[in-house]
């Protein structure tokens, strides 16, 4: 059995996407009776004066102290931007832990990333590269971010248009021979990119894992048995309780060092705890995440 640390002082908590859907109960890890408690990582001193990384998906860490099981807590190295971490922890976490964990990833395969723009989904980009993909698309809304995203090393992108056809040739041209897809949108933008990436395939029998990681899109698709049958083609899902919370840490450990190691950064907007509130309300912009610092 665990034994559990004294109370350690919170520095920094991430206001993620998750973090604010698991306190209004709509996130697939939100508790199902109340009281849901906000905060779903958060980096935070020891009693030794070091710092750590903790993940508690549903249990709580936005506050002053929290309790922890020590052996959940990720050594921060030395010199680390608490603020960066917390802010570029969460979002990083996803694309790491489908390519790490879930997809026989390798160095030099190619990656599409549908709905790069968002916050996860332009991490995945960095992070993809940063584990060695020979070749990275991103697909999403915003033409600006994407070409921003051009220049901090995609390959390729792809724009989602409301004219379907041309985003399904888009689709087509660019990403019809990717190894891997993350996919943050789902529902029917992901059957119309399905059906376009798998049309244009050529080698049916090299092997396509599709990710599911969002549901931006919506969270139900319809999906042919004979794309399943005509093509080495597997869908599966990334997220907490898709792998061992073992293989995990060791995840958060090598993705702390990597962070902190300058090779991937969301541009944290602080706010004091006394502005919650506000905190809750704002609205990031494209490349940056709000960080309660205590």
């Amino acid at each position: 059995m665990s034994i559990f640390a004294p109370f350690l002082d919170v520095l920094a908590v991430g206001v993620h996407p998750a973090t604010r859907g698991i306190a209004a109960g709509k996130h697939y890890t939100s508790p199902k009776n109340l009281p849901a408690l906000a905060g779903a990582d958060a980096v935070v001193r020891r009693a030794d004066g070091s710092l750590a990384h903790v993940s508690a998906m549903g249990a709580g860490t936005l506050a002053e102290r929290i309790v922890i099981d020590p052996a959940t807590a990720v050594p921060v190295p030395d010199g680390a931007d608490p603020a960066v971490l917390a802010a570029t922890m969460n979002p990083a976490l996803s694309s790491w832990a489908a390519l790490r964990t879930r997809v026989p990833f390798q160095a030099g395969q190619s990656v599409l990333v549908h709905g790069a723009t968002g916050n996860a989904g332009s991490m995945a980009v960095k992070v993809a590269k940063h584990l060695g993909a020979g070749r990275v698309i991103a697909a999403g809304r915003n033409r600006n971010r994407l070409d921003e995203l051009k220049a901090e090393g995609a390959d390729a992108i792809v724009a989602l248009t409301p004219d379907e056809d041309a985003t399904a040739a888009a689709f087509a041209e660019a990403a019809a021979e990717v190894d891997v897809v993350l996919d943050y949108v789902w529902g029917a933008p992901t059957e119309l990119a399905m059906r376009a990436v798998l049309g244009a395939r050529t080698q049916r029998t090299r092997l396509l894992d599709w990710v599911q990681i969002g549901g931006m899109g919506g969270d139900a698709i319809t999906l042919s048995g004979h794309a399943l049958c005509s093509t080495a083609f597997r869908v599966l899902g990334s997220g907490f309780g898709s792998v061992d919370m073992q293989v995990m840490q060791r995840e958060f450990t090598e993705l702390v060092a990597a962070i902190a190691a300058g090779a991937m950064a969301v541009r944290p907007h602080p706010f004091p705890l006394d502005q919650v509130e506000a905190a809750w309300a704002h609205e990031d912009e494209p490349g940056e995440r709000t960080v309660i610092l205590l």
